[in-house]
């Protein structure tokens, strides 16, 4: 979809650390996760209050008293007469967010975009079957059985991407390659004491019965990795190339951004700039090839733009297997090494709904870094689908 007067005010997009599966906010309900960080990055940002006129919450995974999910962190921010929707896309949600928030924007309209989930301690479902033999409720995994089986292709996420490793010739080395290059991109975003991520990353605190707050200002779950430690992994499914070390992990987090028009964006920036939206587009692929997915999203959001990818300046991806950015590299004609830059979701974890817009709002960093230009974003999602956003921020 085309946007024609969309955007983001510079310094306006934000996320939290991540942190390991079972790790640091295992405990902690994603929607105090959220109302915390946002409220500490609105008031980072110099963003008023008084000037939200909706929110939109992107979650994947049901927490405590999530069914009042929108309103409640709208009002524990410090803005409790707006409120809006809840939208769930896989890992598609923080695209499905913003696409919603641009196609509302106009200069009256401020979008508080707020992405959180929690992994970890995912719910245990009960459904009640009381026409079943001696009334057997049925039991989901919410997460667990979710990553297992697609209902539709029948497929656990891996094997699909061992599907596409098979067709598109894809080997283990390559892959291995590809995990080292990604975690080298990431070693530069701790560069200068943090330069790059103090942009953007605001710290989750963590309130504990006895003592001081925990303060997490780091990604908790970062592998060492090196090629003698890649090679020593077994394969995750038998006969496959996909191992523990080239797919990414279950995280825990949150991230957000402010979304409306160029005029006003332009004004809540303080002086920074704007990143314009240009266009957004989703994609499904074929039952079990969910990693192929990132391609024709990007390429539909580049058609609705007018653009081509050798317009592109600086690409990101929601990479959960490495097998992804091969796929994508090889398709759409990049540098497979130029991708990413200080790092992705392969290295530093997938909490699903905010996955995306941690990604976006690394994007807008590095243009920022680079004096502008055109940004890619895209990622893959549970049902073979896809999804990308295209911005622009001016020098």
């Amino acid at each position: 979809m085309l946007f024609v007067d969309a955007a983001i005010p510079l310094g306006a997009a934000w996320s939290s650390p991540f942190a390991r599966w079972q790790g640091s906010l295992a405990d902690v309900n994603s929607l105090d996760l959220a109302a915390q960080v946002t409220r500490d990055a609105l008031a980072r940002a110099t963003i008023p209050l008084d000037e939200l006129s909706e929110i939109i919450v992107g979650m994947t995974t049901p927490q405590h008293e999530s069914f009042y999910a929108a309103p409640t962190v709208a009002a524990r921010v410090g803005a409790p007469t707006i409120t809006g929707p809840l939208i769930t896309q896989a890992c598609a949600t923080s695209v499905a967010c913003v696409h919603a928030a641009a196609s509302a924007a106009d200069d009256r309209t401020v979008v508080l975009v707020v992405t959180t989930d929690r992994i970890s301690n995912s719910p245990l479902v009960v459904y009640p079957a009381p026409g079943a033999p001696g009334g057997t409720p049925e039991v989901e995994r919410w997460t667990l059985d979710a990553f297992a089986r697609d209902p539709w292709g029948g497929m656990s996420m891996v094997d699909t991407a061992e599907a596409v490793a098979k067709e598109a010739g894809i080997e283990r080395s390559e892959l291995d390659d590809v995990t080292l290059i990604r975690h080298a991109q990431y070693e530069d975003a701790l560069a200068d004491d943090r330069s790059f991520q103090r942009e953007w990353m605001v710290p989750a605190i963590v309130a504990r019965r006895r003592g001081d707050p925990l303060v997490l200002e780091l990604d908790e779950g970062i592998a060492a990795t090196t090629e003698e430690g890649l090679a020593k992994l077994r394969p995750a499914a038998p006969d496959g190339v996909v191992t523990f070390g080239t797919q990414t992990h279950p995280a825990d987090g949150t991230a957000g951004m402010i979304v409306t028009s160029t005029a006003r964006a332009a004004e809540l920036s303080g002086g920074r700039g704007t990143a314009r939206l240009l266009a957004t587009g989703f994609a499904r692929v074929e039952a079990g090839r969910m990693p192929r997915a990132t391609v024709p999203a990007a390429r539909t959001a580049l058609d609705a733009a007018g653009l081509t990818i050798d317009d592109v300046d600086v690409v990101k991806t929601h990479n959960p297997f490495a097998v992804n950015d091969i796929y994508f590299a090889r398709e759409m004609g990049v540098a497979i090494e130029g991708m990413n830059p200080f790092g992705c979701s392969l290295v530093y974890g997938h909490p699903q709904g905010p996955t995306g817009a941690r990604g976006i709002t690394e994007l807008l960093a590095c243009l920022v870094r680079r004096g502008g230009g055109v940004g890619l974003f895209t990622g893959c999602a549970a049902g073979d689908s896809g999804a990308a956003l295209l911005v622009r921020v001016d020098g």
